[in-house]
């Protein structure tokens, strides 16, 4: 088969088939926007000077200061998993009319080898117009968000751009990666004349061993800062590598353990549920309790980041609590702490917002497949007698179900983990000046001479609250999501449940 063949092949397909590329692209063009802004932030050149000379010309501190550059980029390629979980279940849109159009290439003479090529090219082609897309967007944005103050200075870094070899890969290796991930996929899929195979998965109750990998980041985060403290500043490049093997721990352990609460939660339903919409759900959540790990992989390692996130944000502002406090002793009412890491926590907390958003977005797409999918075996239920309303109320039963424990268990990880990272907050243990004044003689620099004290202060630890509106906001924020998408995906369930469905195809 000659590659214009297969060009073309590629591009051919129904509206199902439409869609998925549009969507696979949208995904590319997200990463290639992602991936080139946090190339834009490590491009930003050192100004001439000292070590720790910053770059004036921005307002943002994260921009300004150069050691702060490397974490920004790597928050923002985190940003990258939700599109690419996006992009992965965007390729499972259309299954199974994809399925059947691969089965009559290979009834008219086409290799296994041509169908997985044709298919892994179907989608670089996608994720190569998605990519490219994506880089206009990013040099059109760039001109557009140009804005300079009064001062000169600006809010993004729009006066740098990154090296053309580095546009270069971007725009290359995202497309190349997506068709290598599809050919490896297609791994355990065999097409025949006849139809689609996919060799038999994962069968079984699952194993309880994902906690043991939440365990393990727990226990790494509370041994973080002492091992800190014994080692001092000479290891803080290993201990920050240390911080991100635990939070891939973490995230690991809460979506691969969602099969195994999908499956508790399936046996439960199945032994008290009292209505037919709950047996058909919880024989879905017992036949496929991984299911629960593909659909919510995102939005629950969204959620764990987040939730650590909240744990940062309360340290800080604890911390800055003491500060005010200890200045208004000193007499220095008026003197405010740097609100640097809490203006920092906001853009954390934003990519938080839009990593929620993305896998929300995923999740609309998992839902109208699964209904797509099955679609035979609900028109035969519909056909039999059984409501529609019976089987939008399984599907939401379904998704709600294993959905509210793992979202709690994210909660909770992504608390602990990062409660534990930070420590609590010392303060005092040492001599301070005060000053028995009014505030205005103690801020007066001769006055205040003859009302200062120095005495000295025990030492207080203080441990930061728990932040439970933030987590609440989380948790609640996600459980709507996850109902609004089920809402949508269930706009869907009437015209897949029509009795022409039953027709052998």
């Amino acid at each position: 088969m000659s590659p214009g063949t297969l060009a073309r092949l590629a591009v051919a397909g129904n509206r199902t088939d439409l869609a998925r590329m549009v969507l696979t692209a949208l995904s590319a063009a997200l990463a290639t926007l992602v991936v080139l802004a946090a190339l834009t932030v490590l491009a930003i050149e050192k100004p001439p000077g000292p070590e720790g000379t910053q770059s004036e010309q921005y307002t943002n501190a994260l921009l300004r200061e150069p050691g702060l550059r490397g974490g920004t980029a790597f928050a923002l390629l985190l940003l990258t998993i939700p599109v690419l979980a996006l992009a992965g279940q965007c390729a499972r849109l259309g299954a199974p009319a994809r399925d059947r159009r691969l089965a009559a290439l290979r009834l008219a003479g086409a290799t296994p080898g041509q169908v997985t090529r044709l298919a892994a090219l179907e989608t670089g082609l996608a994720s190569l117009l998605g990519a490219l897309a994506g880089l206009a967007g990013y040099l059109v944005g760039r001109t557009l968000l140009h804005r300079p103050d009064g001062d000169g200075r600006l809010a993004l870094p729009t006066d740098v751009l990154p090296a053309v070899p580095a546009l270069a890969v971007v725009v290359l290796a995202l497309p190349a990666i997506a068709a290598l991930a599809t050919a490896v996929m297609l791994r355990g899929v065999t097409t025949t004349p006849l139809g689609v195979v996919r060799r038999a998965g994962r069968t079984g109750a699952p194993r309880p061993w994902p906690a043991l990998l939440v365990g393990l980041g727990v226990l790494a985060a509370a041994l973080f800062e002492p091992v800190r403290e014994s080692l001092g500043p000479a290891l803080d490049a290993w201990l920050a590598l240390v911080v991100l093997v635990v939070a891939i721990s973490a995230v690991l352990g809460v979506v691969l353990g969602t099969g195994t609460i999908s499956y508790l939660v399936g046996r439960l339903l199945h032994r008290y549920a009292s209505s037919p919409a709950r047996l058909l759900a919880a024989r879905r959540l017992t036949d496929d309790p991984w299911a629960g790990s593909r659909t919510f992989a995102a939005l629950l390692a969204a959620l764990v980041f987040g939730a650590g996130a909240a744990a940062f944000r309360a340290w800080f502002q604890l911390r800055d609590q003491l500060e005010r406090e200890q200045n208004q002793v000193a007499g220095f009412a008026d003197f405010q702490p740097d609100s640097f890491y809490l203006r920092t926590m906001d853009l954390v907390d934003l990519a938080v917002a839009l990593a929620v958003t993305v896998a929300a977005a995923g999740l609309i797409v998992m839902v109208v497949e699964g209904i797509s999918t099955r679609r035979r075996a609900y028109a035969a239920l519909v056909a039999t007698g059984v409501p529609r309303t019976t089987i939008g109320t399984s599907i939401l039963w379904q998704v709600l179900a294993p959905v509210v424990p793992a979202v709690l268990s994210a909660l909770g990880a992504g608390y602990v983990i990062g409660r534990m990272l930070m420590g609590d907050i010392a303060s005092g243990g040492r001599t301070e000046e005060v000053c028995r004044a009014s505030a205005e003689l103690c801020q007066d620099p001769v006055a205040r001479q003859n009302y200062v004290e120095f005495v000295q202060v025990d030492q207080v630890v203080s441990a930061p609250g728990v932040p439970l509106g933030q987590l609440a906001l989380l948790g609640g924020g996600a459980v709507v999501a996850v109902l609004a998408t089920v809402g949508v995906g269930l706009l869907f369930l009437r015209s897949n449940t029509a009795v022409e469905e039953l027709r052998a195809t």
